[in-house]
């Protein structure tokens, strides 16, 4: 993730990244450009057509789906930002687990316990570096998916879950400890919210790593776009003339544009610059459940 200061304009307009669309999208705008030259040259020297041919009355068909088109690009966006935004706080609620049993492990363990501390100074930050390798291995990717794949090969099907294996560690041990009389019934109870928040955690994350948009949604939209766009051309030719040229693909790029942001963030634990930094967050938990349990 890249952060950045949202209120400085020059750098926003004229700082092209990584994801920057534009770049995506150049060489669609420059067939969408030679796609609206040609329309126009045909209606304007070959055809012959003038203003009042009734070709020209498609904009009205236009103004009309235009409407219809900005409301599901409107919710296309805003889905894709949720399932970004319910990440982020997912990890953000996975953090505070981790520091939670840590502090509480470190007031109920005794201080010269150092290998019932080394366990879990080691168990709490594992959970989230296993959760952050497992979110962005093929095995979440393809959890719910009808298809088979063979190319994945046969670890795929016999790989093990590594949160689930993680977290089964951390209840055997908490387990051990109430059996063994180090901890009472009542601290148990007291860290039972915290390990059973790991698995809560994780199977949100699985949520909305392994349920991607609606297929059929998603390709109406870019058909929707593409027809759009294609007979723009058309009927604002004569508004317009050979114009047509560049403000065709200067709305394929806007329209366009506003699918692959939200084809960009819908997926937050990938490894584009605006997917969430869950490796990063993973190092920081284990540096401060650390300090919390110090050996």
């Amino acid at each position: 993730m890249e952060i950045y200061n949202p209120k400085e304009w020059f750098k926003a307009v004229f700082y092209v990244h990584k994801s920057d669309t534009l770049r995506k999208l150049t060489p669609y705008l420059f067939i969408t450009a030679a796609f609206s030259y040609g329309v126009a040259y045909l209606e304007l020297e070959y055809f012959n057509l003038s203003a009042k041919h009734w070709v020209k009355n498609i904009t009205v068909v236009h103004n009309l789906l235009g409407f219809a088109l900005s409301l599901l690009l409107v919710f296309r966006t805003n889905t894709a930002y949720d399932r970004w935004w319910e990440a982020r706080k997912q990890w953000g609620a996975l953090t505070n687990t981790s520091r939670n049993l840590a502090l509480k492990m470190n007031a109920l363990l005794p201080k010269d316990d150092k290998a019932n501390r080394h366990f879990y100074r080691k168990a709490i930050p594992m959970y989230s570096q296993s959760l952050y390798a497992f979110l962005r291995s093929d095995y979440s990717t393809f959890m719910l998916d009808e298809n088979e794949h063979p190319e994945l090969g046969d670890a795929f099907s016999k790989k093990k879950h590594a949160p689930n294996q993680v977290a089964s560690l951390l209840f055997k041990k908490t387990n051990i400890l109430y059996q063994q009389g180090i901890i009472s019934g009542e601290q148990l109870l007291a860290v039972n919210n915290e390990l059973e928040g790991f698995t809560n955690i994780c199977g949100a994350c699985e949520r909305i790593k392994n349920t991607p948009i609606p297929h059929s949604y998603s390709t109406f939209l870019k058909k929707f776009i593409v027809f759009y766009v294609a007979t723009l051309p058309m009927g604002y030719v004569f508004s317009l003339g050979y114009f047509v040229s560049l403000a065709v693909p200067f709305v394929f790029y806007v329209l366009a544009s506003l699918e692959l942001i939200a084809e960009a963030i819908e997926d937050p634990f990938g490894w584009d610059s605006d997917d969430l930094p869950i490796e990063k967050m993973a190092e920081n938990m284990k540096k401060h459940t650390h300090e919390v349990l110090l050996p």
